[in-house]
């Protein structure tokens, strides 16, 4: 690949505090290939205003070097430009989770991941765009949890002492003894209405896997031009322990009777309760809030990923 004018936008406290360790076996590889101006985020959203900034600086290539909730940011960054105007993306996966980095085939090894970058191929991958009643709009590169996994996320960013699959599974084990109320929710589909029903979950997927290993929808492609959804209806604390918790780590969870799936380009959600919601990982409607609607449609090829 000829050389590209290269941003790497890295997070140093990705995988409590790891990445930055990390990163400096990548400056060798980067060199080798041209180079790259590198950016370290300091705050929450901080990689948004970077990769911003990237995009009106006429950069080639964004790399985001991280965890999820760092592409979460880039991605959300490059996406609010005209496509013309769109950068490709990188991504090293230097964080916990790496499910971005595992839907668009990235090695595990950093230093293998940026290689591939610089070697690989350029693909157009599909993303997902939610907007809420108060206005707010945010991208979707992997995955969107209402109920269940988003409270998950929740509570994995309160045990720090803990990193990667663990981490995640440990939040589930809390949410389904302490938070198991489903949420009566109206579903429209591609413009026809659904059902309504109390969910305990429902989950839009990009990306097949999310929390570091749990294959929500394992057939799921970012290049097929549709997003894919699973929902799980009530069941017992027991249940959801003994049966589903193991299904979803193996992903063979969707012909259970208490779970749908299919497949979508537009999607609304109304609720008779608050919404938690995640989006890659990053929290987008916590307990204080009160969200109660999304729409959700998909932009397919919408964004160049080399890998």
């Amino acid at each position: 690949m000829e050389n590209k004018k290269t941003l790497f936008i890295i997070n140093p406290n990705a995988n409590l505090g790891q990445a930055w360790r990390q990163a400096a076996d990548l400056k060798p590889i980067m060199e080798e290939f041209g180079g790259a101006d590198w950016a370290g985020s300091v705050y929450p959203t901080h990689a948004i205003e970077l990769a911003k900034k990237g995009v009106e600086d006429s950069y080639d290539l964004i790399i985001a070097g991280g965890g999820d909730g760092t592409v979460h940011e880039v991605v959300n960054a490059i996406m609010s430009f005209p496509k013309e105007r769109r950068p490709a993306l990188g991504v090293v996966p230097l964080g916990s989770g790496n499910d971005f980095a595992h839907a668009v085939g990235m090695d595990t090894a950093p230093w293998k991941a940026l290689r591939q970058i610089f070697t690989g191929q350029e693909n157009w991958i599909d993303i997902g765009e939610v907007n809420d009643e108060w206005g707010r709009t945010a991208y979707i590169d992997n995955t969107l949890g209402v109920g269940f996994d988003a409270i998950v996320t929740i509570y994995s960013h309160e045990l720090p002492i803990v990193r990667g699959f663990a981490m995640y599974l440990a939040a589930v084990l809390k949410t389904i003894f302490v938070n198991h109320q489903p949420i009566g929710m109206k579903i429209t589909l591609d413009g026809q209405p659904v059902r309504e029903e109390h969910l305990l979950m429902l989950t839009l997927c990009n990306g097949s896997r999310e929390g570091g290993g749990f294959l929500l929808y394992p057939d799921a492609s970012q290049r097929d031009g549709i997003l894919n959804y699973v929902t799980v209806e009530e069941v017992s604390r027991l249940t959801m322990l003994f049966t589903m918790l193991p299904a979803f780590m193996k992903g063979t969870h969707l012909p259970h009777p208490k779970v749908g799936s299919g497949s979508f380009k537009s999607l609304v959600v109304e609720a008779d309760s608050p919404l938690y919601i995640h989006i890659d990982g990053e929290v987008f409607s916590g307990f204080t809030n009160d969200l109660r609607r999304i729409e959700v449609k998909v932009h397919p090829q919408a964004l160049r990923v080399l890998s």
